[in-house]
Formats: structure tokens, sequence, C-alpha cells
């Protein structure tokens, strides 16, 4: 039976709508006024090895986007029998950080740099020397800098440089801005003017004041928003990408444009003081919100960036996590396909998953690495995953599953010592959302054995992303005055339903020994990058 009220809010253009471009997958939520998910949509897409970089295509994004706005629609008009013309409000997030760079005609002038590469390592440590402050691989000030080290041509014609979410609202609104977690993703954030940070903009110039190149760098960079500011409508070429039909209308209010983590953030409710959430799917990082800053600086093992409201947040981020045991997921299928035994994708993985319950707490010796592209944490630039076995390990179904969850989390673990043992950051509550938790009690047991924390996952979590950014646009034309962390915990999560896993000391002990081996083996690792070119 169609829900009249929702259809009705549909019809009146009530709804609001969150758009996130992910690593592997496009996704949209329609939400409504209670910001309750009411539709989804979605298109699978993946990056690619270009001339040694990750990549995706402007064509894909756009092809892509499109896509999914009609999954959406269709799924609208099958829940609900209307078609979906307007929206209250609307918002754009992606993965965090990356390299797109234009030139005055708005011309794209190398392919997107994804957060994946691992090719600014140079860039990285110098700026992180110079500001004296930990700037990351991913950012996009490190892209930036490494083009200047390489004596890239492109560099001297460039006058916007941005990540893929202020990319998609540029192109959506006309509008050059970012949110502010986002933002501090692509250059270092001053939390006390909620802008980039002063101090180091000018020491970036004079680092390169004598290159002639005829631009100072903040000129180059998407002006910063914090949730809630008006940051542009969608104008009718925006919406005709959105939705090739024409039937989508233009001038719907966006809010900033987030990446990934900022929407996380939120769609966990871990924007407060000691809370924080960990996101693992492509990627895996942990987000700790801080009541103080760290007491020095972390280069390659702990990044600063914001809230989506501009609050200090610690993030340890690994580029690996489900990718490799998807492969062999993938594997395993095709087994079972060629002996006449085709088995549907969910089920595969929840089963297989399950077995990891089973198996040995240290995973009987095994060990994998899921090294597909490089890692900064464990000081790997390329890559070269591994599985390694001694002869007398326990090579089993249950313990080559467990083994495969561990690993996926080894590098995010170096970081997370860090702040819990270093800097004795406290923390009240971590959330979980992406892939790595779909099976349930799985991923939360490893997570929880991994960080030795309690892991919750709200109900909510496997919305992801792009509720997240729909909350955010929902906070933009529904704040009523209220400050972020009051809207979400009044108007969102105050029912929401969670289930806690709290790990066992066996578990935690399981974990540290493959930990120990895990961090042994990382010269085996090095080894395959230098002699397997």
């Amino acid at each position: 039976m169609v829900d009249e009220k929702t259809k009705k809010m549909i019809l009146d253009g009530e709804a609001v709508l969150g758009i996130e471009l992910g690593s592997t997958r496009i996704k949209a939520v329609l939400v409504n006024g209670a910001n309750e998910p009411i539709a989804q949509g979605g298109s699978d897409w993946e990056n690619t090895l270009l001339d040694g970089y990750w990549t995706y295509s402007l064509d894909d994004v756009w092809k892509n986007l499109a896509s999914c706005f009609a999954d959406l629609k269709q799924d609208v008009q099958q829940k609900y029998g209307v078609p979906l013309l307007k929206t209250k409000a609307l918002g754009i997030s992606a993965m965090m950080h990356g390299y797109l760079a234009f030139n005055k005609e708005d011309k794209q002038l190398v392919p997107f740099r994804t957060w994946r590469n691992t090719t600014t390592h140079k860039a990285a440590e110098d700026l992180s020397d110079l500001f004296a402050y930990p700037v990351p691989e991913r950012w996009t000030i490190s892209h930036l800098y490494q083009a200047i080290l390489n004596k890239e041509e492109h560099v001297k014609d460039i006058t916007y440089v941005c990540t893929l979410a202020a990319y998609v609202h540029w192109i959506l609104t006309g509008e050059k801005v970012l949110g502010i977690g986002d933002a501090s993703g692509l250059f270092p954030i001053d939390t006390n003017t909620n802008d980039y940070d002063q101090k180091m903009v000018r020491a970036f110039d004079l680092l390169v004041e004598g290159k002639g190149f005829p631009w100072k760098v903040q000129s180059l960079f998407p002006k910063v928003l914090v949730a809630g500011q008006e940051s542009g409508n969608l104008s009718p070429e925006g919406a005709l990408l959105l939705d090739p039909s024409g039937n989508f209308s233009a001038g719907i209010p966006l809010c900033p444009p987030e990446g990934d983590a900022g929407t996380g953030m939120v769609a966990t409710n871990s924007i407060a003081q000691r809370t924080g959430n960990v996101s693992a799917g492509t990627s895996v990082f942990a987000m700790i919100v801080l009541e103080h800053e760290l007491s020095r600086s972390y280069n390659k093992f702990i990044d600063l960036v914001t809230t989506p409201d501009g609050s200090l947040v610690a993030m340890a981020h690994a580029n690996n996590c489900t990718g490799e045991y998807d492969r062999w997921m993938t594997l395993f299928g095709q087994v079972l396909e060629a002996t006449g035994n085709k088995v549907p994708k969910s089920k595969l993985y929840d089963t297989l998953l399950l077995k990891a319950l089973e198996g040995a707490k240290d995973c009987g010796g095994l060990l994998p690495y899921n090294y597909i592209s490089g890692e900064t944490m464990t000081g790997i630039y390329e890559g070269r995953p591994l599985f390694i076995r001694l002869t007398e390990n326990e090579f089993t179904l249950e313990n080559f599953m467990r083994a495969q969850l561990f690993t996926s989390l080894g590098a995010l673990r170096v970081g997370m010592d860090i702040l819990f043992e270093d800097e004795k950051v406290q923390v009240d509550a971590i959330n979980g959302h992406g892939g790595f938790f779909k099976t349930a009690v799985v991923g939360q047991t490893m997570m929880a054995a991994a960080l030795h924390t309690p892991i919750s996952v709200l109900k909510t979590a496997g919305e992801g992303g792009a509720w997240g950014i729909a909350l955010l646009a929902s906070y933009l034309v529904n704040k009523k005055g209220k400050k972020l962390q009051d809207f979400l915990s009044e108007e969102v999560f105050a029912s929401s339903e969670a289930s806690m896993q709290v790990p066992t000391k066996e578990d935690i002990e399981g974990f540290n020994t493959f930990f120990v081996n895990y961090k042994k083996g990382l010269e085996v690792e090095k080894a395959a990058v230098k002699y397997l070119p």
C-alpha cells in the first residue's frame, strides 16, 4: 500500500536528496521530513590505473551520476507511484581529497588524481616539515606541490584546484565552494577562523615564489563554508546533468559539498567531542573529535581534519580495507559456479564472513596483506597483495577468512595506537559504518578486537555517506537556528537504534598476536615491491 503522506511530500518537493560519489559506488538517498530514508538509487563504477595514477574520467562522473539519479527516480516511481520532479534541498559528497586542476577556460589540465595515489611522498614530507603540521600524500596540496616538484607543464596554467565534491558542486551550481571538512583535506585549516591557515598559506607562497607562477595559492582554492551556510542553487544546466530527461527542477538550494569523512561523521552522529567513528569499505579510517590539540605532529600517521561544523578531528587513515577480500570472494564465487553451484553474492559474503568467527583467535598464523595500492601508514608505496603462511600453520577456511578481515585493519591499528597509547585520547563511543559491517556481528567483532574498544553500529549505518550528506542538506533548510550537533541529536538520532559489540579478552589478545606478525611481515611486503616491479 502506498504511503500517501510520503507520496504528497515527494510531489510537493519537500523531500531532501543526498548524493555521494564513493570509491566503488555512487549512491543517492532521499529523506522525508523526519530525516528518514524513503528511496535510494545507485550506480557502480571503478577507478583505473592510468599512466601510474589511480583515476576516474569526468565523463564517467556525469554518466554514473545520471545513472544513479535515474535509478533513484525509478525507486520513487515504484514505491510511491509519482515522479521525482524537485526536492527541498540537495547535497553532494564524494571521496575526500585528491586533485582536480583546471585552467581559465575551465578545461581539466590532467586526469583526476584520487586519494588512492601514493605518488606524492616527497611533497607530503616537505610540506609537513614546512608547516610543522601533518600533510598526507592524498591531500590536494600535496598533489599540487608534487606536480611543481615534477616540473609538470600544466601547473603554470592552473586557475582552480579542488576535490571531487567541490568539482561536482561547481558544475551543478556555478559556485566554487567547499565544506570545511573536505577543505581541511585540501589545505590545513585554522579552526579559530574556519578558513585556510593563513600562516601556512604565506609559507607555501614563499616556498614557490621564485618559480614564476602567475598565482597565489589561496586564489586557486574553493571558498570554505561550514555546515548550514548557503552555497548556491542547482542551475538549469546542472539539473540536466543529473536528469537528462529535463524533468528535474532547477533552483534547488545545495548545502556545502563535503567529503566522505565528514558525511560519515554526520551519519554516525559523531561530531561532538569524545565521539568517534570508523568508516570501513574500500579504504578504512577512524576519526576522533578531539577535546584539545595533540601534543605533537605525527606526519604520515595522524591527519588533522575537521567536522562539517569546524571542530578539530584526529584521523587515522589506511588506503586499503575490503578491496582484496572482495577479490577473494569473487574467486570463491567462480569456484562454486564452475561446479554448478552458483550462489547469490549476499549469501556468499554472509556465509564466508561468518566462518571468520569460528577461526583461531590469532588466525592460526596466516598472514595476508591487502595492499592493492600503497599504504603510507606502514611505509609501503606501491600495491602488492600477498598471502603468506608457514608450512605448519592451520590453513583452514575459518582462519583464512579471519585473517582477511584482520589484515584489513592492520594499517589502521598503527595509527590508532598513537592516539590511544601515546596521546591518551579519550573516546566515549566509536560508531562504525560502511561495507565492512554489512554482515551482522562479524565486522563489529573484528573491529572491536583490532581497536580494543566497543564498536556500535546504528541501524541506519548502512545508508552511509549519502544519508550523511542528505542530513547536511536537510540541516541547511530545516535547522531553525540549531547548532548541527543539536539538530542531529534532537531531529535525527533521538530514537535511533544501535547494536554494540564489546571485545572479549581472547579476541583482543588474538588480534595483538596477529598484529605482531603483521608488523614483522612488512619486510616481506617491502621486498615484494622491490623485487616484483
